[in-house]
């Protein structure tokens, strides 16, 4: 199955602030809050929800297509998108905004404090995925990830009326996003993707009971951190999947993208949920041992040595045959730019 991938494409500006937030702080000072913090480190790296995604799709071997609004600074981050595997046709390039940024500060806990310039992405609901997916007769899957909002809510019309399952993600979205919205971009999704505070922050934008919202979807996945994966269906069965033990965090930026990608991934080779969450797990725990959403590679053998110290030797087997072709393309096989 080949899945379209809709949403953010971003440059990320990551810091690292040696101390911990909370720390400096002043309780009956916080209505007059002005704070400056003296960063360890700059990283520049490229990012987007929906960048993310497709990158670890692409490098899956899922040939997937990456859909959203760009500036004329795009020409670089393409080329590298390309060379990992990641269809670029259905990106959008604007004559009049740069690229979006996402300016990022993590501290020694991992706490973070950060904020998005949209740039180009306020274009995205120009995007007529009608006429873009017609041409894509192969699509089996569009993901809804965080994007301008109206474009989030056009998209997920679209889908409706192309008769294609989508996978609902609004996670950073849900604080900008009207009750109506909210509901709209939910109801008929084939997966509902949150974390924890999203899955509550949902419920409490949405209106809805936890059972009203799974009425509503096919199945909802929340990732619970180091708790491991939460996986739930109308009809009652749920079940939860444990993270990775012992994983080292070095940065937490982009580490749900990463999940989302490998639980998508597996669920297109027709395996279940749950080891569709093994593998979203796993490929997380390499996310988050480098800085940056896109610098991790995959290949065979650290993934299976992995879900089988984790999962079992079963587990492992049960995505052996998909992940034995796993890797970043031949160089004779890449996109040209």
């Amino acid at each position: 199955m080949r899945i379209a991938v809709t949403g953010s494409i971003a440059t990320d500006h990551l810091m690292v602030f040696p101390g911990r937030i909370t720390e400096l702080l002043i309780p009956d000072r916080l209505h007059a809050l002005s704070l400056s913090f003296l960063v360890d480190s700059l990283e520049v790296r490229r990012g987007g929800v929906a960048a993310n995604i497709a990158f670890a799709l692409g490098l899956l071997g899922l040939d997937p297509l990456l859909v959203g609004a760009v500036g004329s600074d795009f020409t670089d981050y393409e080329i590298w998108l390309k060379g990992n595997g990641v269809d670029t046709s259905g990106v959008r390039v604007s004559g009049r905004q740069q690229t979006a940024r996402f300016v990022c500060m993590t501290d020694q806990d991992a706490n973070q404090i950060a904020s998005f310039y949209p740039g180009a992405m306020s274009e995205a609901r120009e995007i007529d995925l009608r006429r873009l997916l017609t041409a894509q007769q192969e699509i089996g899957l569009v993901v809804i990830s965080p994007d301008d909002p109206e474009a989030m809510r056009l998209h997920t019309d679209q889908c409706r009326e192309l008769g294609l399952p989508f996978a609902a993600d609004p996670s950073q979205q849900l604080t900008r996003l009207t009750r109506a919205e909210v509901r709209e971009l939910v109801d008929g999704a084939q997966w509902l993707f949150t974390n924890e505070y999203e899955a509550a922050l949902l419920l409490e934008r949405t209106g809805w009971c936890e059972k009203e919202v799974l009425a509503r979807v096919g199945i909802w996945v929340t990732t619970l951190g180091a708790g491991g994966v939460r996986i739930e269906a109308a009809d009652g069965r749920g079940t939860t999947v444990p993270a990775v033990p012992g994983v080292q965090v070095v940065d937490p930026t982009g580490v749900g993208d990463a999940f989302r990608a490998g639980f998508l991934a597996a669920c297109g080779w027709g395996r279940s949920p749950v080891s569709a969450a093994r593998l979203g797990c796993v490929l997380a725990a390499t996310a988050l041992g480098r800085v940056g959403s896109q610098e991790y590679e995959l290949s065979p053998r650290p993934l299976l040595t992995t879900l089988s110290a984790t999962y079992g030797h079963r587990a492992a087997q049960a995505l052996a045959r998909e992940l034995r072709h796993v890797g970043r393309p031949p160089l004779s096989d890449r996109r040209s730019a």
